[in-house]
């Protein structure tokens, strides 16, 4: 489920909705072919927030008690393929309908939780992933347990470890499960990611091959393609100057670009697969309670990587991301041409020499919306976007919300929200499943989509070099 309360006034007025994209790695430049709306991003699953399918009551233990409705989501995976999820961030807001994105732990919520592993263990060896509920149910001392309780009992152990609570399903067996998934977790590592590139982002002269872009995937093959739009000669190779169009794990492909030229382009590495469980997923455009997965079947996923190229001068390349363990987001500054690039970021110059590349960390606060504007020669610019959103959210409303009890399932849909887009609230949780029965409660909903910033970011050209 998801469950999260709403953070203070101040952190929410300092949030604004934005249209961007998280991501796990670098953000490469938005070549010609790409909407502004739709930047490119380093890769991995893509997907909608769909309903809270299976759940059942948990109650989260405090001074003052709280019933929630906890299990798993399901998610529509773009452009093919579905997902089930967990929730990691207790007491942010859920909003279905939001788009999420991939990302490694870095890049969330679990950055620095020095449980992140015992989370995985619990997705591994619980409910979905262990779906003969027999067998759970021996393990765990209990004498019978449901879907809904199983992922119930499930989502109140990840709470334990993500966001520090004492959660205890109503259902007494599914309270046994919990329990023994507390005790018996163990430290597993990271999952890698479905699918990425690195670089995302290249640059140099016209007149060979700009690259190489490494493929990372656990994929068995992978298709390559060139974006639609780049100017006419450009082609996606390998080291040797062969056409690729296929591509596999530690693959290395180059744009081949004609002499004489300027421009940019944009390629895309696209896989069915599975995504490995345990990856977090984090809305892109607004703030929204941060998932894990837990369920998949096979997805399609894709990622991409552009090129920016000259005649002559400075062929600046650009490629951020969230860094949240220095609570800001790294920018890193590259010259592929044959004369220095002189800009201003934030304030401060800098040179970039021919062949050289620096990383600058851009000091953002938790919450807080960015945006600035880097540019170079012929014309070229790059917008970096987005709100920073590192932490869970800790629990307590301010001093003018009132908690109200949580409705229970019976008298609410099993959706993250009575209407689609919504945000799901109601008490000091803002609770998945929960109704908008009062006004207090819509009002809190339409402030949470409103005012709402999440931990995205995106990276834009706004003019390609050459135009």
């Amino acid at each position: 489920m998801f469950s999260v309360q709403r953070r203070g006034a101040a952190r929410l007025a300092a949030a604004t909705v934005v249209s961007g994209l998280v991501v796990a790695g670098s953000i490469a430049i938005a070549g010609p072919a790409v909407a502004d709306d739709k930047p490119a991003g380093t890769g991995g699953a893509t997907a909608t927030l769909g309903d809270l399918k299976i759940f059942d009551d948990v109650v989260i233990k405090g001074k003052k008690d709280r019933k929630v409705s906890a299990g798993l989501f399901e998610m529509t995976v773009k452009p093919g393929g579905s997902i089930q999820t967990y929730c990691i961030d207790l007491y942010t807001g859920a909003k279905t309908g939001e788009e999420y994105k991939e990302v490694g732990w870095d890049q969330s919520s679990l950055h620095n939780n020095k449980d992140a592993g015992k989370i995985r263990w619990i997705l591994q060896n619980s409910y979905p992933q262990v779906n003969d509920l027999e067998i759970l149910a021996k393990k765990a001392g209990a004498s019978k347990l449901s879907k809904e309780t199983a992922a119930a009992a499930t989502q109140a152990a990840i709470w334990h470890f993500s966001d520090k609570v004492n959660a205890v399903p109503e259902d007494a067996e599914a309270a046994k499960l919990t329990e023994y998934l507390e005790k018996s977790a163990v430290e597993l590592s990271e999952p890698a990611a479905s699918l990425s590139l690195s670089p995302s982002s290249v640059a140099g002269k016209a007149g060979g091959r700009l690259g190489p872009v490494t493929v990372d995937t656990n994929a068995a093959t992978a298709k390559v393609s060139l974006a639609p739009g780049a100017p006419a000669g450009v082609k996606i190779v390998d080291k040797d100057g062969k056409v690729v169009t296929d591509v596999t794990k530690g693959s290395q492909v180059y744009f081949d670009v004609p002499a004489g030229t300027e421009g940019s382009a944009e390629l895309t590495v696209q896989a069915d697969t599975t995504v490995p469980i345990g990856r977090a997923f984090v809305a892109t455009r607004t703030k929204s309670q941060t998932l894990i997965l837990a369920g998949t079947s096979t997805s399609t996923v894709s990622a991409k990587a552009s090129a920016t190229w000259v005649k002559q001068g400075a062929a600046p390349f650009v490629t951020a991301e969230k860094n949240c363990a220095k609570g800001g987001v790294d920018v890193t500054l590259g010259n592929k041409g044959d004369q220095p690039w002189e800009l201003e970021l934030k304030g401060m110059k800098h040179s970039i020499a021919p062949g050289e590349s620096k990383t600058v960390t851009v000091p953002v606060a938790e919450d807080e919306a960015y945006k600035f504007t880097i540019t170079g020669p012929n014309g070229f610019e790059q917008v970096i976007e987005g709100v920073l959103d590192c932490k869970t959210a800790t629990p307590g409303p301010t001093p003018s919300e009132t908690p109200t009890d949580t409705p229970s399932p019976s008298q609410t849909p099993a959706t993250g929200g009575t209407t689609s887009g919504s945000t799901t609230g109601g008490g000091d949780l803002a609770e998945t499943g929960s109704s908008n029965a009062t006004p207090m409660i819509a009002g809190v909903a339409v402030a949470l989509l409103v005012v709402g910033g999440g931990a995205v970011f995106f990276l834009r050209k706004k003019k390609t070099v050459g135009q």
